[in-house]
């Protein structure tokens, strides 16, 4: 039972609540899955949190989001855990939609502060009063955002607090005897009310504000002689720690510290991720996103057999084994893009940047312009950062960067945050881009192969999240195939939605309509002349794509055929349309979107005037 006022709870009734908040986390994502050793890692501070602050005044906001089941638990939202990450469900980022305590949606990295900041400069513009928090890992401070918004955060006198979640991050510690207890010092109660006190008094007066700043100094110069510098000190921030981030009762004595100065606070605390469940503790990395677990050993259920990603990784290896110039990069997605194994075999060619896309986009340009053959496995989400670089480090130039667009359409239960709908667009735009979409596992490999070996200049091979359809062969690697012979309408698709541009044929079939379908290798450079040839015998068009609509294959191919002046084409776009998708298995985000095999044949039925 979730106490109505936290603010009231005791010390002990607060370490009580730790507990019975990670119970509630681990049995539900063992459950339905989601990101628990993030999660795990922050119940103190969240209860902390919660203790101290109204958060449906006050704004907390999350950086990534992963971190903050405890808080949707604490929000009156325990009893649809089970629900999370389905179709209709709970989202397993925060959602303003779902609840006013969740302030901002978060789902990308290294944001929190400059939203936060944006926040507290609002709130002062308006002249209202409330807190405004920012909570962020270690890992989103490996993107460069980050500090962009710490330093403006720290030299810009608002209230602010941001919570560093460090449990992990290699942070020089301050060296001997006298640093550490002064160090230990500055964090006492009694310390910090002495100086709460003495601030209020010595702030009263001319006289007095003087003294404080000849104090001040001096203890400056003392604490130079002795403790290293903050950075954060450095920024303009008061620096509370590092604290341990699992006393839940100091946390929460340290924040009604902080809430009480009116000047940016960064307090920074120590974690362990996957905190209380041991197999997440032991192994945190592969507890970060999983699947349902069996709760009481920590092993996944139902079988894991190959993806997309998995098949990229083994072909990489592969590469590396044949050349001595190829090398792997990623954004803090070693796991997640199946690049374990060549990190292992091929260290010195292996390169985690961190959650820094633009910087991994721009080091793969000098790689490239010095006869290096840079592989970047990115998210399609995530390489959204790095626009800027593909065109003024990489395309300007013609650098030869393989991009490789892992999580491509619709990634599932994480939602709108994370499906990649958008590359199709933006890296069409991009002059000189070459654009290969896989449907198989063969076809990756042949891809991936041809995109190292073949190509020249800027190329990307993008795939979905998961498994290969029912669709399994290899036609080929540029232009558009012919898979289907029809002579009613044309379905043409690319990547893994030819499976469902397939089902549909198959339902048109039993209806006694004759589908032709035709399959794009690549999207970039377009082949519209097969489209075209087949259109002139069917008269009519249907193109399914896992995308949204502004700057998709179809609108091309329609602008395509109009400047050909071939006219009296019936065209149907299948799409995601102009809107972001909620989250859900990807089965029924495209049968909700209107984009799986039973709608494309309903809209090829219309374009055939039988619908």
């Amino acid at each position: 039972m979730i106490p109505e006022r936290l603010n009231e709870i005791t010390d002990l009734q607060a370490r009580m609540l730790c507990d019975q908040l990670r119970e509630r986390i681990v049995d539900s994502v063992s459950k339905t899955g989601g990101h628990l050793a993030s999660s795990l890692g922050v119940v103190e501070a969240t209860v902390a949190i919660h203790r101290v602050f109204d958060l449906e005044t006050d704004r907390l906001v999350f950086d990534v989001g992963h971190q903050c089941y405890a808080h949707k638990i604490l929000t009156q939202r325990g009893g649809q855990m089970d629900t999370l990450r389905k179709l209709g469900g709970l989202s397993g980022f925060p959602k303003p939609r779902e609840h006013r305590a969740d302030a901002f949606i978060a789902g990308h990295a290294s944001n929190a502060v400059s939203v936060a900041l944006g926040m507290a400069r609002a709130r002062t513009l308006n002249r209202e009063k409330y807190c405004v928090l920012a909570m962020l890992g270690d890992g989103a401070m490996t993107g460069g955002l980050a500090y962009e918004g710490l330093s403006d955060a720290g030299q810009s006198g608002e209230q602010l607090v941001v919570i560093l979640n460090d449990n992990g991050m290699s942070i020089t510690k301050n060296v001997g005897g006298v640093a550490r207890h002064l160090a230990q010092q500055r964090l006492k109660p009694q310390y910090l009310q002495f100086k709460k006190v003495y601030r209020r008094v010595t702030g009263a007066t001319a006289a007095g504000r003087g003294l404080y700043r000849f104090t001040h100094r001096a203890k400056q110069a003392v604490k130079d002689a002795v403790l290293h510098c903050s950075m954060f000190e450095d920024m303009g921030f008061t620096y509370l720690g590092p604290v341990d981030g699992h006393d839940v009762n100091y946390l929460t004595r340290l924040l009604r510290y902080a809430k009480e100065l009116n000047c940016p606070v960064l307090l920074h605390i120590k974690t362990v991720k996957g905190k209380g469940y041991p197999p997440a503790e032991k192994e945190p990395d592969r507890f970060h996103g999983v699947g349902p677990f069996d709760r009481e050993t920590g092993v996944p259920l139902g079988v894991h057999g190959e993806s997309f990603s998995s098949v990229f990784g083994q072909t990489m290896c592969e590469l590396a084994r044949e050349r001595g110039d190829v090398a792997a990069v990623t954004a803090a997605m070693r796991s997640g893009t199946g690049l374990d194994r060549f990190a292992e075999e091929y260290p010195d060619r292996f390169f985690d940047v961190g959650i820094a896309e633009g910087h991994a986009v721009a080091m793969t340009a000098g790689m490239a312009k010095q006869r290096a053959v840079p592989v970047a496995a990115i998210y399609s989400t995530f390489l959204q950062r790095a626009y800027d670089m593909l065109i003024h480090d990489v395309a300007i130039q013609g650098l030869h960067v393989v991009l490789c667009v892992d999580r491509a359409g619709l990634s599932g239960e994480d939602g709108e945050t994370h499906h990649g709908v958008f590359d199709v667009a933006y890296l069409s735009t991009v002059p000189g881009m070459k654009i290969y979409c896989p449907a198989s596992f063969a076809e990756l490999r042949a891809m991936l192969r041809y995109a190292v070996e073949k190509c020249r200049g800027p190329v990307a091979v993008r795939y979905p999240k998961g498994n290969e359809g029912t669709f399994q062969a290899l036609c080929g690697v540029e232009g558009a195939s012919v898979l289907y012979p029809g002579t009613d309408v044309t379905i043409a698709a690319y990547g893994t939605m030819i499976n469902e541009a397939l089902a549909a044929a198959e339902l048109l079939a039993e209806k006694g309509a004759s589908a032709q379908v035709i399959k794009w290798n690549s999207i970039a450079p377009l082949d519209v002349d097969t489209v075209a040839a087949c259109v002139q015998r069917t008269g009519r068009l249907v193109v399914a794509e896992e995308c949204v609509n502004a700057g998709c294959v179809g609108r091309r191919v329609a602008a395509e055929l109009a400047l050909r002046g071939i006219s009296g084409v019936k065209l149907a776009l299948v799409n995601l349309g102009d809107r972001f998708v909620q989250h859900g298995t990807v089965a029924e985000l495209r049968q909700l979107c209107g984009i799986d095999g039973a709608s494309i044949a309903r809209r090829a039925l219309e374009v055939m005037g039988r619908g």
